[in-house]
């Protein structure tokens, strides 16, 4: 059987040289995340040395207890529902069957490997990053694609920077998590906005995705409303999105892999954005 592998597109992108953005946060005990979700825990039951096989051999192994929207992961269609109802008008008590949700579950979501779209908010403002609790608002989604001459399309991944993530490995948590400085965001206008461009996804680099209000916490989350529940549009959060901002990369092909839990809300992911090395200059 002959192949043409030598005339795949693809393969000559890979042999020309790419360069990988890594989109995910390192998990870690400790690190910033919604009050809302069980923390990260990391633990070696066994240990080298525990146990030694014959020939000196060891081995080391972990347990991990976590939520499963917690560091740098994607919301399934299961995760939030408006008047009892998900998104399709699926009743969300019927719908979770046994304590998981077989429609609308994180195993649901195939990988994704599409183009991606990135609007560097602070950049197009000639800031250095959102103000806390500052509301991104259609115009500003505006001109940040007029800016960058980067419009989306229907079926992109769309991640809107905000500048926010500078503060994840802040030494005090709470600055990221902003509870009451308020964290910046798309509002209920901005996530219709993103909706209104058919997006396969949308992601940030805060901790909600949206904007949350000084002192208000996760008390309401209308974008999350707009975008799951009316639109089916999953959301990615707590991403890095800086150093695609440094090279000014805002077009790139996306790829991400949810975890198949059968019937999660979420799932962690490290999700990537690839760029043909040509392309990127470092600045």
């Amino acid at each position: 059987m002959s192949t043409t592998a030598n005339t795949d597109p693809l393969l000559d992108v890979v042999r020309g040289g790419v360069t990988i953005y890594d989109l995910g946060r390192p998990l870690f005990a400790g690190m910033p995340q919604s009050p809302n979700h069980p923390a990260y825990t990391h633990t070696l039951p066994r240990r080298h040395g525990d146990k030694v096989r014959p020939d000196g051999g060891s081995a080391a192994n972990d347990l991990i207890l976590m939520g499963t929207h917690v560091g740098t992961h994607i919301d399934a269609l299961a995760h939030v529902s408006q008047d009892g109802r998900l998104h399709g008008g699926a009743d969300a008590a019927e719908a979770c069957v046994a304590g998981r949700y077989p429609e609308h579950g994180v195993h649901t979501i195939a990988p994704i490997v599409c183009r991606g779209v990135l609007l560097d908010v602070p950049a197009a403002l000639g800031l250095e990053g959102c103000a806390p609790g500052y509301e991104i608002t259609p115009a500003d989604l505006d001109e940040t694609v007029l800016r960058q001459g980067v419009e989306p399309a229907s079926g992109d991944v769309i991640l809107v920077r905000s500048g926010w993530g500078r503060h994840f490995g802040d030494p005090d948590r709470e600055v990221y998590i902003g509870g009451e400085s308020g964290v910046p965001g798309v509002g209920e206008a901005g996530a219709r906005w993103l909706a209104g461009r058919s997006p396969h996804a949308v992601g940030a680099d805060t901790i909600a995705f949206e904007q949350l209000a000084p002192g208000q916490g996760h008390s309401v989350l209308p974008a999350h409303r707009v975008l799951l529940v009316e639109s089916g549009v999953f959301i990615v959060e707590a991403m890095d999105l800086d150093g695609l901002a440094r090279d000014g990369v805002h077009e790139f092909t996306f790829v991400l892999s949810p975890l198949a839990f059968v019937g999660a809300t979420g799932s962690p992911v490290r999700p990537l954005a690839l760029v043909p090395a040509r392309e990127v200059s470092h600045g």
